[in-house]
């Protein structure tokens, strides 16, 4: 049986979710930051059966490639 999501009665993946403070800490980032991605839909969330914002690792980890890292002593 597979597990979906309230809203959208889609099937999540088998990986591991991120909560908004830990998607911050990757993008160095405020939380609140990954919650407006969210919101804009730049970014899929799940929701918990609290409400609370959870994120696909998978997805995140592919967002991080495309962001250009800083050069030591910039």
């Amino acid at each position: 049986m597979a597990v979906t999501t309230p809203a959208t009665d889609a099937p999540l993946s088998q990986g591991a979710l991120l909560t908004p403070g830990e998607v911050a800490v990757l993008f160095r980032v405020d939380p609140k930051t990954v919650t407006r991605w969210a919101q804009a839909g730049k970014l899929s969330a799940v929701r918990t059966l609290g409400g609370h914002r959870r994120f696909h690792e998978s997805e995140v980890r592919q967002l991080l490639q495309g962001v250009p890292s800083q050069r030591a002593g910039e």
